[in-house]
């Protein structure tokens, strides 16, 4: 008998496996068709940095580059890389459509992130988002906005107009419990202009691996055993929040008029400490009505040995226990889930700029 595909049976248990990777030539070449035929991929997410190391780490973007540049020489290295990124994403749109239509909505989704330099920029980022769901013109793309303060009113404002977002670079549970919020008062709004509430989807990215990076040296000197479990069970507390935020009478009568639940993402999903099992991040955190979005390496890895049990609500109590010991070691998870978001903001900013600065030299050369 063949081996069963994992990918494939972790969807059949609720979770969604997107793929936390873009690049021209997997939409070219295949392989992106592959994927959703032999395992089920469910949708796909993009940051700055994939974005910078599939443009300005290949050649496959410039024949785009030069037709770009005979189109319209003058704009800028950010219009260029905007319609570089709107044709991948457009492109696999397309391709997961057919997973959009049969799943009524849920899954069959596309990422692309409004440029970081907007963290906090209220009007900035809900304008970009707009433009950017404009130019697009599908109904199974998702707009992502960071989780910062300044997010959540662009989240709250961009669910009122209808418009799918991924709600990115959250770390705490307060910040991802604010984020739904958000999500809810956007659906309220929406719900009194007499809107339809059936087809706005949204995805709050929790963000795991990276809590482990940080706080590991730390408990390595206080408290050893502790070390690479406080983010997973963050993320399982997250997932009692969500369960109660989106079980409740408030959200029932959203519900009642179309509405659909803010799945949690797991994003950050990699194991970075070669120490822990591969899979880590994936194993510890399958429960129903949640994503996971892999990197290519650890998607491969799931699909050759990943294990299928419910685990996201196992030992919850064993969780709450190890985030209560943190205070008394002297440890502000609190502290340390805010330098996260700065420090995440930052990488993508810089990615970003270095991304435009790639761009720069290629138009030097191709013109």
């Amino acid at each position: 008998m063949p081996h069963a595909n994992p990918l494939r049976l972790l969807s059949a248990a609720g979770q969604s496996v997107w793929y936390d990777n873009i690049q021209r030539s997997m939409l070219r070449d295949g392989t992106l068709a592959r994927l959703i035929a032999e395992d089920d991929l469910r949708g796909i997410t993009s940051n700055p940095t994939i974005f910078e190391k599939a443009i300005a780490g290949s050649a496959d973007y410039d024949e785009a580059l030069r037709q770009e540049l005979r189109r319209n020489p003058e704009q800028s290295s950010r219009e260029l890389f905007f319609s570089l990124a709107i044709e991948d994403i457009r492109a696999a749109a397309e391709a997961l459509r057919p997973t959009y239509e049969a799943s009524a909505g849920v899954d069959g989704m596309v990422s692309l992130e409004v440029a970081p330099d907007l963290a906090h920029d209220l009007e900035g980022t809900v304008r970009e988002a707009r433009a950017l769901v404009a130019r697009l013109d599908l109904p199974n793309v998702m707009i992502k906005v960071p989780g910062t303060v300044t997010g959540l009113h662009a989240v709250e404002r961009l669910i009122a107009a209808g418009i799918n977002v991924n709600v990115t670079l959250l770390f705490s549970v307060e910040r991802y419990v604010s984020v739904a919020e958000a999500y809810l008062r956007g659906l309220e709004r929406r719900r009194a202009l007499g809107l339809p509430l059936d087809r706005v989807a949204s995805v709050a990215s929790f963000f795991i691996s990276r809590i482990d990076t940080l706080l590991d040296p730390l408990l390595a000197e206080r408290q050893p055993e502790l070390q690479g479990q406080i983010a997973i069970a963050n993320a399982q507390l997250a997932y009692q929040e969500y369960q109660e935020i989106f079980g409740s009478a408030h959200f029932a009568a959203l519900r009642a008029a179309g509405a659909r639940p803010q799945r949690l993402l797991w994003a950050s999903t990699s194991t970075k400490n070669p120490a822990y099992p591969d899979l880590l991040y994936v194993d510890r955190l399958i429960g129903p009505d949640t994503v996971n979005t892999m990197p290519p390496a650890t998607y491969a890895a799931f699909r050759d040995h990943g294990t299928i049990a419910p685990t996201l609500e196992q030992d919850v109590e064993t969780a709450l226990a190890r985030l209560a010991a943190l205070p008394a070691l002297g440890i502000d998870l609190g502290a340390i889930t805010d330098q996260l978001e700065i420090d995440g903001i930052n990488a993508f900013i810089h990615s970003f700029d270095t991304l435009l600065a790639a761009l720069d030299a290629k138009r030097a050369v191709l013109a």
